[in-house]
């Protein structure tokens, strides 16, 4: 004996209880055409099965279907009587054999929604009677624990859930409201799908529930929450009953145009597309069963001659409500208003809910579920030959073999449990797409299938779709408009993640992806474009021959060398003129040939920085200089040795003669040369990439290595200057004719005051402006001490060679007698 259980009314009158009296029997109403079709397809499973020889021989399968009303009362109330065989119910039907005497049936096939089959469940559990269901969908009856003997034939709601999410994802919507059913079914359903969405970066503006018997009140805050929404895409986790509700209420306050996403509760329910309002669903995308066709269930659901001979109540209701008609009743007055029914109507031509075959799906998981219990009880009784005379098995061995079953349907189905009782899951996406002749065809789109990876779970077929409005453009439902590369989303304080600004990437930072959380930091060799879209490489800069700068530093540079070069040519010219002859003639061409180096060392400071011209400027630099300088110091000193000289008695010069003075030059410029080795030796200078300095620039420099190397260079330099310009100084009042003193005194103080100068400008100075302020300062040091010392004595032996004479030589001898 199979028992079903089956909501042919789909709500029940609402009566006001003074709890002074017993309560009266629910009196159910709206009367559920779906309902007789399941149960038409369940008595054609076990028809099929009785008929079959293969299956079952010499076993005869009843069955007992009653009424729910869809109470979860009513459902328990009468799960028990079928346990313990109660007659005192509502049975729809009989058994096809005799079964008067009250028997314990083997499985129960039913109910269709997940509240009342969580608490039927509930209630046989301890008993171990297994409940299959067709069509009760929620994630919670997985759970073996709390319901041990619940089987079903449609996928849980776990997987639909995650469908949803990705089917919302894949259409861009990532700002949706969400409405469901008050039941077990429509929570559980929509916190899965919630917990998903996030996941997915998919935020609900708003989650409303309601249930088809709540008060209007609260009906009205749901049409409330979607007119106040500025979302377009509704998700709804709801039976066909609830929605029926809502789509009235909706169409009553004109509110179309939403872009609906269902479940398998009602997206492909007939009678949900040609219900009045309908069209505030155009469109409407969603999940269901995959299609099925069981040969020979369709002539014998629509075969409803039989089901009048049972002369119940329940289906005279069914036959009057499918016919439009009446049987004669004793109320008065009942005749004249309808037609008399005769009980041989026929439904040949007639359209209605009844005749529609679009759930054929769920018709087949109820086909599925009466040949699971049939299969496990032919393998427990070992049906060979013939199953007769075989003792009935009790329901916890019939469930623990149900749960084993594997087997194809003869529409080649395979039909299988898992662990958790439920089957392989996969939908069809189903869309709403008008018709010529004004009605709604379910197309299929889509396919979901979990038992494959999941970047292959979700396929949307390359064909059009209809949506809200019946438009052709896919919808647009965002809290904020993407974010474009270059920038990224930042939430907006109290509001969802998926509110967001877009904010411009800062300085070095890129995002190369659309609606990106997070700019990257660009290597530090790389710099963001304007668009702060893709990095690139960061210019260098080095104070190069090619530009502006460069090429007017190596002007001067080269110009000094040559100046210098003339002035040496024509000291060469007139060596032997009494000017030349009187200025120590070797330490001026040594001081000349110093000085073109100088000149010319200033070039290794251009160009891009490497290896060799990094060690080679600082050290060149600081060589050539402090030769410069000896000579100029060995010069002072012959001046102020000549004046000790010319005092009676003196022989000083024979201390400092032609040897002493070139050995003083070798011995100051070999100091400077020591302090260089050690400096190469220990930390010698290096290129180096400045990245500090500038973000988007980076300055190719020579780093100094050790610091100490280089300001023992500069210390030296400036060492010698400082003492070279006391004593020429002290001998500035000599007469003219006989000393440089004077001239050399204001070549050091520009030479000090250049470097002295240079030190806060070459610290201060960016990138390759230290460069340049470094190069300037050894060409005005140079200058000034070409200028200084050799230009008056070119102007002489040019421009007054008058003066250039002994005479004249010695009239400053006579000059210096007289001091």
């Amino acid at each position: 004996m199979l028992g079903g259980i089956l909501s042919f009314h789909s709500s029940w009158r609402n009566v006001d209880r003074d709890y002074t009296d017993v309560p009266s029997a629910l009196l159910c109403e709206s009367l559920n055409f779906r309902a007789f079709q399941e149960a038409q397809a369940m008595i054609f499973a076990i028809e099929e099965i009785n008929n079959s020889s293969a299956l079952l021989p010499g076993i005869t399968l009843g069955y007992k279907i009653y009424d729910s009303c869809g109470s979860i009362a009513r459902g328990v109330r009468v799960a028990l009587a079928l346990a313990n065989g109660n007659k005192d119910s509502f049975p729809a039907s009989s058994p096809a054999s005799n079964c008067s005497r009250p028997a314990q049936v083997q499985a129960i096939l039913g109910e269709s929604s997940s509240s009342p089959c969580m608490a039927i469940a509930t209630v046989l559990g301890p008993f171990h009677i297994p409940v299959i269901s067709h069509f009760a969908t929620c994630a919670c009856l997985s759970d073996k624990a709390r319901y041990p003997s619940f089987l079903r034939t449609i996928p849980s709601d776990l997987y639909q859930s995650r469908a949803l999410a990705q089917l919302v994802k894949h259409f861009g919507w990532t700002w949706v409201g969400a409405i469901r059913t008050d039941d077990d079914y429509g929570n559980n359903g929509m916190a899965a799908f919630r917990e998903q969405a996030e996941q997915l970066g998919i935020c609900l503006e708003y989650s409303v529930s309601f249930f088809r018997n709540d008060p209007r009140e609260k009906l009205q805050r749901v049409v409330n929450s979607i007119q106040a929404s500025s979302s377009r895409v509704i998700v709804s986790f709801m039976s066909y009953m609830d929605l029926e509700v809502l789509v009235r209420e909706l169409d009553r306050h004109n509110l179309t145009g939403y872009q609906w996403v269902g479940t398998e509760g009602w997206i492909t329910d007939s009678y949900t597309a040609t219900m009045e309002g309908h069209h505030v669903l155009d469109g409407a995308i969603g999940l269901a069963i995959p299609k099925a066709e069981v040969t020979g269930m369709r002539e014998f659901i629509l075969d409803v001659k039989p089901l009048n001979t049972s002369g119940n109540l329940l289906f005279t209701e069914f036959w009057e409500a499918l016919f439009d008609c009446r049987f004669q009743r004793a109320a008065s007055g009942a005749e004249g208003r309808w037609r008399e029914c005769t009980g041989q109507e026929d439904l040949t031509g007639m359209q209605n809910t009844f005749t529609d075959m679009s759930l054929m799906a769920i018709f087949n998981n109820i086909y599925k579920g009466v040949h699971a219990v049939a299969h496990a009880l032919h393998r427990l009784l070992h049906c060979e030959q013939t199953c007769a005379g075989r003792m009935q098995p009790d329901p916890h061995t019939i469930l623990e073999e149900i749960k084993k079953v594997r087997f194809e349907t003869k529409e080649g189905d395979e039909v299988y449990f898992n662990e958790n009782g439920d089957p392989a899951a996969k939908y069809d996406i189903i869309n709403w797409q008008p018709r010529a002749d004004g009605s709604v065809g379910f197309v299929v789109v889509g396919l979901y299938d979990a038992s494959v990876p999941a970047h292959r779970q979700l396929t949307v077929r390359n064909i059009p779709l209809v949506w809200a409005h019946n438009s052709r453009q896919v919808p647009v439902s965002v809290c904020s408009e993407r974010c474009p590369p270059g920038t990224r989303k930042a939430v907006q304080k109290g509001k969802p993640v998926c509110c967001y600004d877009c904010l411009p990437c800062a300085e070095g930072e890129i995002s190369n992806q659309t609606d990106s959380i997070t700019c990257v930091k660009c290597h530090s060799e790389f710099w963001s474009n304007a668009r702060r879209e893709s990095c690139e490489k960061k210019d260098t800069e080095f104070l190069s021959y090619e530009e502006v700068m460069g090429a007017l530093l190596t002007s001067v540079s080269l110009l000094g060398t040559c100046m210098t070069g003339v002035v040496g040519f024509i000291f060469f010219r007139y060596k032997n003129t009494p000017i030349v002859r009187a200025n120590n003639s070797e330490l001026s061409f040594l001081l000349l040939f110093s000085l073109a180096l100088c000149f010319l060392c200033s070039l290794t400071f251009i160009g891009r920085p490497s290896e060799w011209s990094c060690m080679l400027r600082h050290t060149a630099f600081g060589i050539t200089f402090v030769l410069c300088i000896s000579c100029v110091l060995g010069k002072t000193i012959v001046v102020l040795m000549a004046f000790r000289a010319t005092l009676p008695g003196s022989d000083v010069m024979k201390w400092f003669g032609p040897l002493q003075q070139r050995l003083s030059v070798l011995a100051f410029t070999l100091i400077q040369v020591l302090i260089c080795v050690l400096w190469l030796t220990i930390s010698p200078p290096f290129p180096f990439k400045n990245m500090e300095h500038y973000n988007d620039r980076i300055i190719l420099e020579c780093a100094l290595g050790s610091a100490v190397g280089f300001w023992a260079v500069l210390g030296y330099i400036g060492l010698l200057a400082l003492l070279c310009f006391v004593l020429a100084f002290l001998a500035r009042k000599l007469p003219d004719n006989f000393n440089e003193a004077k001239f050399i005194t204001f070549s050091m103080l520009i030479f000090c005051a250049v470097w002295i100068t240079f030190i806060p400008a070459y610290v201060s100075s960016p990138g390759k402006f230290t460069v340049a302020v470094e190069i300037f300062a050894i060409l005005a040091s140079s200058f000034g001490l070409l200028f200084c010392i050799f230009i008056p004595k070119c102007y002489i032996i040019l421009l007054k060679p008058k003066k250039n004479t002994r005479k004249s030589m010695m009239m400053g001898k006579k000059a210096l007698k007289s001091l």
